[in-house]
């Protein structure tokens, strides 16, 4: 017993480090590729230099990050061959069909494509370079959405049926498992979330360019300043719109959770008791052993408003829930209880700091509602040198302080924190099961796997992940802090018309910059 303990501890641990790690990526990529398209569009349809150098300078980001998203996402696959062999051989026949399309169909649109759009700057007309990006775009999303209905069918399975020879799960309706509720609330709030992350990132790093150039005006580039006050504005539309998506969706899969899985619910409020009508949670400490809270401050009724739409009706317990759990699946009603203190907080991480990125939105599209944050004035002399001025601090507005740029840039990372909080909730919070009301996680992992070979596994990956993590961090520092290069000029209208390259452009070195 104490054997399959540590077995299933350890693969969790190292399915666990490597999914919020790899996880982190992902929001980044969905996001910039369709930002990126954005900005290509409005350049290839206005001509407008600043919508060039945008697409540039976020593009060179979304390159890096999509990068280290692949390294780290293809070891999630080998995973379930290496520690959770017993799983694959039970739901491989349903698990596998998302997975292939993703490879087959998504990652076939984002490696095909974005290929294309690196080396066809100066080859392709503009309009078909833009669509690559927007393949791309597709191919992302494309990718997120059949994750996720694979992740959707193990906290609900359906179109699925029991071999009664082998005893495993084979896959009776593929639509199902594509467009079940499920699913299409889970890719509506992770689309979403991704937006808001990505919207976040930009609003960061457009904050930090612009404080400097309000800092020093005599030395900051005008064009640059247009560039990032363009990103900045985006970023806070961005943030706002998605936010709002996120807490619209959150809500919806929350009631779909609380039909679904009850348990995971009431984990996440810490109720141990059923209630009507429900309160939600503001801050609670609870006695697991004792099976109730010691320290609770509540709001009366509003957990039931958001499982029912009614603030009188009532919300399962824990222990009423763990009761019946144990009464269809056999064993101790303390077995289906999932770690209340992470599913608790991991609940309120996942808000807190995924709606403080919104009220930032919101506040930054205040501060900047009359688009007065720099305004280039262009003075010549003798030596015909534009020099960047500061607006006078009457068209600033009161409210716009250095405060404005610091909130900006220190909510940079809060939906990342946001993003790896909910996944670690919706994984915990399902347990023990692998796949809700089928496979236990203890029966899901590999029984011929030493623990000392797990072990090693996990020390490895978490160590290839850190160096992985440093360079990642200090590759988009660099590129970020350096800002986007005005200097560079824009392709031809149609490359096609220019005839055959030169020799001299055949040897010139590839960059970066692409």
């Amino acid at each position: 017993m104490e054997l399959a303990i540590a077995h299933e501890t350890v693969a969790r641990w190292q399915f666990g480090i490597t999914t919020v790690y790899h996880f982190l990526f992902v929001p980044l990529t969905i996001s910039l590729a369709a930002v990126v398209a954005g900005l290509e569009t409005a350049w290839v349809r206005t001509g407008k230099e600043k919508y060039f150098h945008a697409t540039k300078f976020w593009g060179k980001l979304f390159l890096i990050n999509i990068a280290m998203g692949v390294v780290t996402g293809i070891v999630q696959e080998f995973q379930f061959g290496m520690n959770w062999s017993d799983y694959s051989r039970f739901v491989g026949d349903v698990f596998g069909a998302p997975l292939a399309m993703e490879a087959l169909i998504a990652f076939f649109f984002e490696s095909t494509f974005i290929g294309l759009w690196i080396f066809g700057w100066d080859k392709l007309p503009k309009r078909i370079h833009c669509a690559c990006i927007w393949m791309v775009a597709l191919g992302t999303v494309l990718s997120a959405y059949f994750i996720l209905a694979a992740n959707s069918w193990m906290q609900h399975p359906v179109g699925y049926a029991i071999d009664p020879v082998s005893g495993k799960a084979q896959l009776t309706d593929i639509a199902k498992v594509l467009f079940q509720n499920t699913t299409l609330v889970v890719v509506f709030h992770t689309l979403t979330a991704a937006f808001l992350t990505g919207a976040a990132f930009m609003v960061g790093i457009s904050s930090f360019h612009l404080w400097k150039a309000k800092r020093r005006p005599e030395g900051a580039d005008p064009q640059k300043t247009a560039v990032m006050r363009t990103s900045l504005r985006l970023g806070l539309v961005l943030a706002v719109v998605f936010g709002a998506g996120t807490a619209l969706s959150g809500d919806t899969l929350g009631k779909v959770m609380f039909e679904q899985q009850p348990m995971k619910m009431a984990a996440a409020e810490a109720l141990w008791d059923t209630r009507s009508p429900a309160p939600f949670s503001i801050f609670a400490v609870g006695d697991v052993s004792k099976g109730h809270n010691s320290v609770e401050l509540e709001i009366p009724g509003i957990l039931s408003f958001l499982a029912h739409n009614d603030f009188s009706s009532s919300v399962p317990g824990i222990n009423d829930t763990a009761a019946a759990e144990a009464a269809q699946h056999g064993g101790s009603p303390k077995d289906y209880i999932p770690s209340v203190f992470v599913t608790y907080w991991g609940f309120r991480f996942m808000i807190g700091f995924g709606m403080t990125s919104f009220l930032a939105g919101l506040v930054g599209l205040w501060t900047t509602r009359r688009k007065l944050f720099l305004k280039p004035e262009f003075r010549t002399g003798d030596t015909e040198v534009p020099r960047l001025m500061l607006t006078p601090s009457r068209e600033l507005g009161p409210v716009l302080t250095k405060w404005s740029w610091r909130i900006g840039i220190l909510t940079m990372g809060f939906p990342l924190i946001a993003n790896s909080s909910g996944w670690i909730f919706t994984e915990m919070g399902r347990q023990p099961w692998a796949v809700f009301g089928l496979m236990t996680t203890a029966g899901a992992v590999s029984p011929n796997v030493s623990v000392g070979t797990q072990i090693g596994a996990l020390v490895t990956f978490t160590t290839l992940y850190a160096i992985l993590a440093v360079i990642e961090v200090r590759l988009l520092v660099k590129y970020a802090k350096a800002g986007p290069v005005v200097t560079e000029k824009p392709p031809a209208k149609d490359p096609t018309l220019r005839g055959p390259s030169s020799d001299e452009d055949a040897d010139k070195p590839l960059a970066f910059a692409y």
